[in-house]
């Protein structure tokens, strides 16, 4: 197992640690630290193994954060569709 893939397993405990800690914001400061150490760690996957294994990684992590994402759907199906 190489470092990158050995970072995105340490990243995958971390997010479910931090997930099952009480939050008052509802975990979204957690959410933002995992976002921005988890990008580089996509990257770094996907410059060593390929982008496949890259899009696993990234498939894992949208996982994770799905409330994120949903969000950033719905924020980018509003201004798209307000831009028709």
């Amino acid at each position: 197992m190489n470092w990158s893939i050995a970072l995105a397993a340490l990243w995958g405990v971390v997010a479910n640690v931090l997930a099952m800690i009480p939050s008052k914001d509802n975990l979204w400061t957690r959410a933002y630290f995992l976002i921005a150490a988890g990008i580089p760690i996509v990257g770094y996957v996907t410059l060593q193994n390929g982008p496949w294994i890259g899009l696993i990684v990234l498939v894992a992590g949208i996982s994770v954060l799905r409330w994120p994402v949903i969000y950033l759907g719905r924020w980018l199906r509003r201004i798209l569709g307000a831009a028709q």
